[in-house]
């Protein structure tokens, strides 16, 4: 299944929720990404899935 960021708008609107850093759409990977605090979160369903316990280490 491919999944998108169902309202491109609402990346206007999210923050990184624990350092409050504006997030980049990576489209390829589906994922939200804090390029400053290191983490990026997934996106399904269309569906930003904004818990740090979700969200995948860009250290790695």
């Amino acid at each position: 299944m491919t999944e998108r960021l169902t309202d491109p708008r609402l990346l206007e609107l999210l923050v990184a929720p624990v350092t409050q850093n504006p997030l980049r759409y990576d489209a390829g990977a589906q994922e939200l990404v804090d390029d400053k605090g290191g983490l990026a979160f997934p996106i399904r369903d269309g569906i930003p899935i904004m818990l740090v316990e979700e969200a995948r280490s860009l250290d790695s």
